[in-house]
């Protein structure tokens, strides 16, 4: 039995022209110690997804359908006592994108990782900044800057400062929402080394939010491309790069640089992403599409399952085609 299971998502904004579609029935099961990579373009639902998981969603927003199960009970059925005490951060623990204004800056970072854990477990104030202090060890930073500031801190150690909060309750299930944005390339290389460690280390399931599919090659198991609130292509990370079936699936990964071979001019995916307040009749990604006809243009793509963990929503790809 998958440790999360998502079957058939949905979430809405309520704004004054309507519904924006931000999450539009999303399906996908994460394993114990697996990692799953959630890809696509700015503004295709990926973060949206992930605070859905969590229900921390904005006053705007409607949950109209589906399931999230954490092994056999439904997140969207829970109060929002059970969520607190029982859920967040002691089971599903969230990196927020943008370390840089996450972190309260009038507060200590030793004082910021207590207060989570104090808020959940059943500690005394030494025992959690003890903890806290771990905590910082465990991702790389010294005990002793506990007492320090987030402003002392540089962009990559803020991260890890973020990471070691998420870590702070010992979730089965850490979110991490685009935790190498603004980082440099070294550093980013030492965040995705370090989420890497912890996982095989602590045996944390891991989802991993990015439009960086470079990232997802070095880290997930499981990918998962997303697009205008749908998931496109699900399957294993290697079939996803070895042979991708979804058109837009092909595109992102055509535009991805080598170092290896000759070079060769980068293909880009003409268009942009649709408005999710009114996306496209038939598939959404009809517009952009080489290969669409009449049937894309009127008609939903089905959802064709080419094995237990594999599937592509799209008209031109059949059974046992992959």
């Amino acid at each position: 039995m998958p440790l999360l299971s998502v079957e058939s998502l949905r979430m809405y904004y309520q704004v004054g022209r309507g519904f924006v579609k931000a999450v539009d029935g999303v399906s996908f099961n994460l394993g114990k110690g697996e990692t799953l990579g959630i890809a696509g373009e700015s503004g295709c639902g990926k973060s949206s997804l992930a605070l859905t998981l969590l229900r921390i969603l904005p006053s705007n927003a409607r949950i109209i359908d589906g399931s999230v199960l954490l092994e056999e009970r439904d997140i969207l059925k829970m109060n929002e006592e059970t969520l607190r005490k029982e859920i967040r951060w002691k089971r599903i623990s969230i990196v927020f994108q943008g370390a840089m204004n996450a972190l309260n800056p009038v507060f200590r970072v030793g004082d910021q990782i207590a207060e989570a854990i104090l808020l959940h477990e059943d500690v005394t104030k030494e025992e959690a900044h003890r903890r806290a202090r771990e905590l910082l060890k465990l991702v790389g930073i010294p005990p002793s800057r506990a007492d320090n500031y987030p402003h002392e801190f540089s962009g990559g150690m803020k991260q890890r400062v973020m990471i070691a909060m998420a870590l702070a309750c010992n979730p089965d299930i850490v979110i991490a929402d685009e935790p190498t944005t603004a980082l440099d390339v070294i550093v980013q290389a030492q965040i995705l080394k370090l989420l890497k460690d912890l996982r095989a280390k602590l045996n944390l399931s891991l989802i991993l939010i990015t439009h960086d599919l470079s990232i997802i090659s070095e880290i997930c198991d499981k990918v998962a491309i997303m697009y205008a609130g749908k998931i496109m292509e699900y399957g294993s990370a290697y079939d996803i790069f070895k042979n991708p079936l979804h058109p837009y699936t092909q595109g992102l990964i055509a535009a991805i640089p080598s170092i290896r071979g000759p070079k060769k001019k980068l293909r880009s995916i003409p268009g942009t992403p649709p408005d999710l307040l009114n996306p496209p009749s038939g598939c959404p990604f009809h517009p952009r599409c080489p290969y669409a006809d009449e049937i894309c243009r009127q008609e939903p793509p089905p959802l064709v399952r080419l094995g237990r963990d594999r599937y592509v929503v799209c008209h031109k790809i059949e059974e046992g085609s992959a």
